[in-house]
């Protein structure tokens, strides 16, 4: 029966996509609508937020006021989903749900993953955390992948590059 189960997406009022998601899956289980609703999700991208030198993860919603739903439509999980709390109905024309395609789910639902900081290549930054504590450098390329960044510091008359974690440097202000 799976394999008429689709996507769906869901219109819900902002700030209570998880509650509602929650509210979906215990209806689910409370009344064993698991060959109906297979999969509830709310898609997410964690950012990480890189200010003055301390790292914080945030997970944001990618599309606030929205859940997926991989289900089997019928009149049943139709009126499941329509009658759960803070949903205010599926997205479609009339309110009709319309499935999505995989590549739609896809290019959707995957978790994206980014990292922000308050400083550039090229600008100034202080070293923070390392032996060379203090010191003020060049950034020379911010490597997001590997949370590095490499800068040119100038130390007893010499300039020499150093490889240092994202929250070692922080912006410098003059």
């Amino acid at each position: 029966m799976s394999e008429a189960a689709k996507w769906y997406v869901v219109h819900t009022y902002s700030g209570y996509e998880n509650k509602v998601a929650q509210n979906i899956e215990r209806v689910v289980e409370n009344r064993k609508l698991h060959d109906l609703i297979l999969e509830v999700k709310v898609p997410t991208e964690k950012v990480t937020e890189i200010t003055d030198g301390k790292t914080k993860e945030v997970e944001r919603k990618t599309y606030p006021g929205y859940v997926l739903l991989k289900m089997v439509y019928t009149d049943d999980s139709w009126y499941v989903v329509r009658n759960t709390r803070g949903v205010t109905g599926f997205v479609g024309p009339a309110s009709e749900p319309t499935p999505l395609s995989e590549d739609e789910v896809r290019a959707l639902g995957v978790e994206i993953s980014s990292v922000k900081v308050n400083f550039e290549v090229g600008d100034q930054v202080k070293v923070s955390g390392t032996a060379m504590d203090g010191f003020v450098g060049i950034v020379q390329k911010i490597d997001v992948e590997n949370s590095t960044v490499d800068v040119v510091v100038s130390m007893f008359g010499r300039e020499t590059q150093a490889t240092l974690a994202l929250n070692q440097v922080i912006k410098f202000e003059d």
